[in-house]
């Protein structure tokens, strides 16, 4: 199991960091770092033996926080910012239909499980809508309405 950065390389984090309960002063849940926002390793080590977690600084929040490597990437790497995350609700802005048969109608929910960044088709989601996963590009889709249970 090899790092994949080192001792002070500029990395941007690709999904929103809460507080899982570690972060000193904060609520479990609080939203630590945002999505796309750069930092730099400061140090590098493990979990359970399996997994690497990175000590990265994140000079504009003030923050230095652990980050899993699969919620990084290099800072000079393209980066599509997205409207959504995963694990958002959301509604269909419209109809989602296959050869003509709806499969999801316009305000049916959905929870994102993964994005999908291309600089040049977009931001795209799979989708969980009931039973089914959907690829849904970003204009597709709707914020959950505050206070509209899940």
């Amino acid at each position: 199991m090899r790092p994949q950065f080192d001792y002070g390389d500029r990395v941007r984090v690709v999904r929103n960091v809460r507080n899982d309960g570690t972060y000193p002063g904060m609520a479990t849940g609080d939203l630590l770092v945002r999505r796309g926002s750069v930092g730099f390793v400061r140090q590098i080590g493990t979990f359970l033996q399996d997994q690497i977690i990175y000590e990265v600084h994140f000079l504009d929040d003030e923050r230095v926080v652990g980050c899993r490597e699969e919620e990084l990437i290099d800072a000079e790497q393209s980066w599509v910012p997205s409207r959504y995350e995963s694990r958002e609700y959301v509604t269909a802005a419209l109809t989602l239909a296959h050869q003509g048969k709806v499969l999801v109608p316009a305000g049916g929910r959905g929870q994102i499980l993964k994005v999908w960044r291309d600089e040049e088709k977009g931001v795209s989601y799979d989708v969980i809508f009931h039973d089914m996963t959907l690829r849904v590009p970003e204009r597709g889709l709707n914020p959950l309405e505050e206070g509209v249970a899940k």
